[in-house]
């Protein structure tokens, strides 16, 4: 995964990674400076961390650690993010602003949600 040049990964892709589940291994060599992460994905991930009653700080700091960027919801996101939507097409809005700030850097997304799909853009962790 990591010679398709940049990176966007979805929550559900950093949340395999901090416990340790099946695809974590691959999110590890995939982390870097070319790495990133949209401000709404980073918090659904914090939010996970937090209800879960375990160490924020701590998640944060080994994510940083890789030099994961965490980009902005840009207007431009936020709009293709709402193009995205269709009446039970079973993508979240953290899903979709995930997919624009891979269009938007030209990246390939990284997940472990299966309903995803995969090809194109797109990378299956598992």
């Amino acid at each position: 995964m990591a010679e398709r040049g940049r990176l966007v990964f979805d929550a559900s892709a950093l949340l395999a990674f901090i416990q340790g589940e099946d695809g974590a291994d691959e999110v590890e060599r995939s982390l870097g400076p070319e790495s990133a992460v949209s401000a709404a994905n980073w918090s659904e991930t914090a939010q996970w961390v937090l209800a879960h009653a375990r160490d924020w700080s701590v998640a944060s700091a080994l994510l940083r650690s890789y030099g994961l960027t965490i980009e902005p919801v840009t207007v431009t996101d936020a709009e293709s993010a709402a193009r995205r939507w269709t009446r039970g097409g079973g993508l979240s809005l953290g899903d979709r602003l995930c997919l624009a700030l891979g269009d938007r850097l030209d990246a390939v997304v990284v997940t472990a949600d299966r309903h995803w799909g995969a090809g194109g853009r797109i990378c299956q962790i598992r």
